[in-house]
């Protein structure tokens, strides 16, 4: 009994973990992007956040891009992003 109590301990203190390591990735082309909010959107319509210390330099309307990104309270929070 103890030793599932101490597995079920553990699994739940790593559980979270797990799901922020989940990350997805879409391409386009930016269609907008708003500095003071901190979003870049694409063709797709979606809009990504961008992480507070984000450097938008070289992006504006119509480059392509690769986005890398977390799913975080029903955001999307970009990790990464290249251009194409």
């Amino acid at each position: 009994m103890k030793r599932t109590a101490i597995a079920l301990s553990l699994a739940m203190l790593l559980l979270p973990t797990f799901a922020l390591a989940e990350s997805d990735d879409t391409s386009g082309e930016i269609t907008a992007i708003d500095k003071d909010k901190g979003s870049i959107t694409l063709s797709d319509g979606k809009t990504y956040m961008t992480p507070s210390e984000f450097n938008f330099d070289g992006l504006k309307p119509g480059v392509k891009v690769v986005i890398y990104y977390s799913t975080n309270d029903g955001k999307r929070v970009i990790d990464d992003l290249q251009t194409q």
